[in-house]
């Protein structure tokens, strides 16, 4: 038996980082897989890169990752709205601006997508989706059937990705899966201060996925982006649960289930 751990959307939330690391043992997690976006949404970007080192925790390059990595000009998001895009632009510019040369060569290396398989199960690991790094797969928008498809296209029996910020799952035909990590970043809109990850056990062949609520220190990276002078949105996000912008992105049943 093997357990694995699966995250994504840091948005440079060191915080709730360090309290997935210090989880992972009482959890009796094997190995942790990062799926992308550190930066974003948080105060001080560098703080996150250190520990994913000294973890050995491998990562997927997000959309912001590259962005950020090769000095592109905004995020890559795939936002449409112009008030979500006036958010992103906002974060985008204060990441770049504190994120070191370093941080910067090391995401800009960072691969598209990892591979690997476990008694024989195929696991491919990315940010949007095997098809595009920033295609957003909602639960109620992406039928079962295009998921067996993109499955089936991608030549593996679990897919696990994030950049929605909300986590789910979806068991598929022959014992396969597809799973959105959630984001340990910021809350899922849900009217709770906690953040999400996923785990895949391996038995025998056979995948039990859970998805994990996560507490952390939420008050005091509240405290800490109000010190660095971040959006006061982001700020309510982080300390009441409820997204506060990025809400035109979502399909009409996740965003009723908000507050806004």
């Amino acid at each position: 038996m093997r357990k694995l751990g699966f995250f994504g959307g840091v948005y440079s939330n060191h915080l709730a980082l360090r309290a997935l690391l210090a989880e992972r043992e009482a959890r009796s997690i094997d190995k942790l897989y990062c799926l992308g976006d550190l930066g974003a949404f948080g105060p001080h970007p560098d703080r996150v890169f250190p520990l994913l080192v000294e973890a050995d925790i491998p990562v997927v390059q997000g959309n912001y990752d590259h962005s950020i990595g090769n000095d592109l000009a905004d995020c890559q998001c795939g936002y449409t709205d112009p008030r979500d895009n006036y958010f992103a632009r906002l974060s985008y510019d204060y990441t770049y601006r504190h994120t070191s040369a370093e941080f910067k060569e090391w995401m800009r290396k960072l691969p598209a997508e990892i591979r690997f398989e476990t008694e024989g199960v195929r696991f491919l690991l990315c940010h949007g989706s095997p098809r595009q790094t920033n295609e957003f797969l909602w639960e109620t928008a992406t039928s079962t059937a295009f998921l067996e498809r993109l499955l089936d296209e991608a030549n593996a029996d679990v897919v696990v990705a994030t950049h929605t910020g909300l986590a789910w799952h979806r068991a598929l035909s022959n014992g396969r899966h597809f799973v959105n990590c959630g984001a340990i970043g910021r809350p899922a809109n849900d009217g709770t201060t906690a953040v999400w990850y996923a785990t895949v056990t391996v038995d025998k062949g056979e995948c039990e996925v859970e998805l994990v609520p996560l507490t952390y220190e939420h008050e005091k990276l509240a405290r800490e982006m109000e010190a660095e002078e971040l959006p006061a949105e982001f700020i309510a996000t982080i300390r009441q649960g409820w997204w506060t912008t990025c809400l035109e992105i979502l399909p009409m049943k996740e965003r009723m289930a908000g507050r806004f």
